[in-house]
């Protein structure tokens, strides 16, 4: 291991020398220095892993050679030595961006508690990170096997994308490739689960979770009380995406509630958004909307009339007249228009914004090979989506609104997930393009990697003719047909892709905020 260097300024610096002799007798190696304008002198020469700094030196003080130092190098930390625990001077040193300080007279264990502290975190951290998943993976492993329910298939998956964030900081491919194999065996389970209990949940709402069509019912009605709520929606954005943005939200508003419901088969926008704003299954729509819903078949947009169903399902549900909005964000400028606007929301009971950005990102990036670069893997996909949502509109109407007295609720429509897995599917000309799901006749497919409804009734789902099924692709695989099949293979192997069945695509998250 590399020797740890130290520079250590003190006026006084002999008075230190049992502490520096222990230091060396441990393994450290220390430079000092009298005075505050040696220490950046020295400083510029040579690195160092860490800077102890006396607070009371003649010619420089210490915050002053602090901000020497930091602004040669901001990523070496620096500890304040001092005698002054006055508040004034610890919010200077606060704010000049010490690492830590220690008060005078200093002894030995503190000075090498510190160091470890400050040089060894990130070893110590990546040890016990990893020790710590080591024992909940075989406590996960033995959990799969389990007959789970509903509730707990949720808790195992937000168990997953905990220890995914958690080892995505350290560097350590071997953990990630343990975690990404349980992953995938967990898909495995899931998919198993759902194929045994989905018709029997759909034909039986109250037997299994919270679905798409009743997430306004159970979720956001109840809410809507005496302040507007705001319900937004962001396209696509998995439990992991949603993760790395709460903090920010949480900046502005009180989590008061965070919850996940499961998304209907399939994940896909034209049946789980439409079934989140008509209050009801595809099969449903179709009988009560014959003239706007939309079969895979048939010309045209799949998503036309949210506003209406929406408009129809407050009517039949509350049965009184509600005062709402309905904005799909399409792109930035669309973004900036609504919160021009947004005063004039403040009278409506309820608000729904639909902002499609991280749908658009997961066809980006399988159409486009920068996109594809930049969201190589999961973590790059998160990254991405923080980046977008940190300079987003989104993210300037949710500071306006945190000014106001507001309910918030966030939420998606399905999730994604990264298809690496392509499994031959054969049908004719009228069979729809998804490469997670397919509807048509005489399909004819590898039965290990999909789940066969062969009556679309049997799952609320239209049946376009009277031989017509549906397939659904479990865990990471995709569709490909024969003709062409290796180009079609390395085109979309690895895309973001959803419409089947996985935790990913059906475990979603919805949160509701307050005010602070």
């Amino acid at each position: 291991m590399q020797e740890t260097t130290i520079l250590w300024a003190d006026d006084e610096i002999d008075l230190l020398k049992p502490h520096i002799l222990l230091l060396n007798e441990k393994g450290y190696k220390v430079k000092t220095v009298t005075n505050g304008r040696d220490a950046v002198d020295a400083f510029k020469t040579d690195y160092y892993d860490l800077v102890f700094l006396d607070e009371n030196m003649p010619g420089l003080t210490g915050l002053e050679t602090l901000s020497e130092i930091k602004a040669l190098n901001n990523d070496v930390p620096v500890v304040l030595i001092t005698k002054n625990e006055e508040e004034p001077m610890m919010e200077d040193a606060i704010g000049s961006k010490i690492d830590d300080y220690l008060i005078k007279p200093v002894n030995p264990r503190q000075v090498l508690l510190t160091i470890k502290k400050l040089t060894e975190n990130k070893r110590l951290v990546t040890e016990k990170t990893t020790m710590a998943y080591q024992q909940d993976f075989r406590h996960l492993g033995m959990t799969l096997n389990d007959n789970l329910s509903f509730q707990e298939w949720v808790d195992v998956y937000k168990k997953l994308i905990y220890w995914e964030l958690e080892l995505e900081k350290l560097d350590d491919a071997g953990m990630h490739e343990i975690l990404t194999m349980q992953k995938a065996e967990a898909n495995v389970q899931f998919s198993k689960f759902i194929e045994k209990n989905y018709p029997n949940w759909i034909k039986n709402p109250d037997a299994g979770p919270i679905f798409s069509h009743q997430l306004m019912k159970k979720k956001v009605f109840p809410k809507m009380e005496n302040t507007p709520v705001f319900f937004i929606l962001i396209d696509n954005l998995r439990y992991d995406q949603y993760r790395i943005i709460h903090p920010i939200i949480n900046e502005y508003f009180r989590l008061e509630e965070e919850d996940n419901y499961y998304s209907i088969l399939p994940t896909a926008t034209q049946y789980a958004r439409n079934a989140i704003f008509s209050g009801l299954l595809p099969l449903d729509m179709e009988k009560r909307f014959p003239t706007m819903w939309q079969n895979d078949e048939d010309e045209g947009g799949k998503n036309l009339y949210e506003e209406q169903f929406l408009g129809d399902q407050l009517k039949r549900m509350l049965r009184r007249d509600v005062k709402f909005s309905y904005n799909k964000i399409l792109n930035i400028d669309e973004g900036r228009s609504l919160n021009d606007s947004v005063n004039n929301l403040m009278k409506n009971e309820l608000n729904v914004v639909v902002y499609n950005f991280v749908d658009m990102l997961s066809h980006a990036r399988t159409d486009m090979q920068m996109i594809r670069e930049l969201a190589s893997d999961d973590a790059a996909y998160r990254s991405l989506t923080l980046s977008w949502f940190e300079h987003s509109p989104l993210l300037d109407l949710l500071r306006f609104l945190s000014q106001k007295q507001v309910k918030v609720i966030i939420t998606t429509d399905h999730g994604t997930i990264r298809v690496k897995n392509p499994s031959k599917i054969i049908g004719d000309r009228n069979t729809n393009t998804n490469l997670r799901y397919k509807q048509g006749k005489n399909l004819n497919f590898n039965a290990k990697d999909v789940l066969h409804i062969k009556n679309p009734h049997d799952a609320m789902l239209p049946k376009l003719h009277v031989s017509s099924s549906f397939v659904f692709a479990k865990g990471d695989s995709y569709f490909v047909y024969p003709n062409n099949y290796n180009h079609f293979v390395n085109f979309y192997n690895e895309s973001f892709q959803h419409g089947g069945i996985s935790l990913e695509e059906m475990i979603v998250p919805i949160a509701t905020y307050g005010p602070k």
